[in-house]
């Protein structure tokens, strides 16, 4: 089997895989998911450890965005589960505001500032974060919010999202060319 030029993007792409919604998850499955999520912040501090100004400048794959853009984004998009995992459990089924994330690394704060700070506020908000997920009962679990293009998102899905995705972008990182 050859390997097409679309094989190979969609492999810098998604290099651990695209996002699998579990069928069920359990207890046991949230567990192990809260400690993926709170690996994050120390996995992507190890994966820029030492790197150069220009290589944070350098794009992670072809027309992706720079390794410095990606250290930043993982905070952004953190924030807003976060933030929308308090809503859920606060309210009953808010419909959420996205962003546009793309549009967001093109921003000064995600092309200019260093990764450290983006580093710090990835560890902070996780504390708060991980305190709330770690303290939360079944029924909570089972609270979601709505996203507009993606409908009910529980917040154990939630949860398995964001396991993958803060390996998903360690992974752009550590594989970058």
């Amino acid at each position: 089997m050859t390997t097409t030029t679309s094989d190979s993007i969609d492999a810098l792409r998604f290099p651990i895989g695209r996002f699998v919604v579990p069928e069920k998850i359990s207890a046991a499955d949230r567990a192990k998911l809260i400690e993926e999520i709170a690996a994050a912040p120390a996995a992507l501090r190890a994966a820029v450890r030492g790197m150069s100004e220009a290589r944070l400048d350098t794009p992670y794959r072809p027309g992706g965005w720079t390794i410095r853009q990606l250290v930043h984004h993982v905070p952004d998009s953190h924030l807003n589960a976060y933030i929308r995992m308090k809503l859920a459990i606060t309210e009953d089924e808010p419909t959420i505001t996205p962003y546009m994330e793309d549009r967001w690394a093109e921003l000064p704060d995600s092309r200019e500032v260093p990764v450290e700070t983006s580093l710090r506020l990835l560890e902070t908000v996780q504390e708060r974060w991980l305190a709330i997920m770690r303290s939360m009962t079944d029924a909570q679990w089972q609270r979601a919010y709505t996203h507009p293009e993606h409908g009910r998102y529980p917040l154990d899905r939630q949860a398995a999202l964001y396991a993958w995705h803060g390996k998903h972008h360690v992974a752009h990182i550590t594989r970058a060319p």
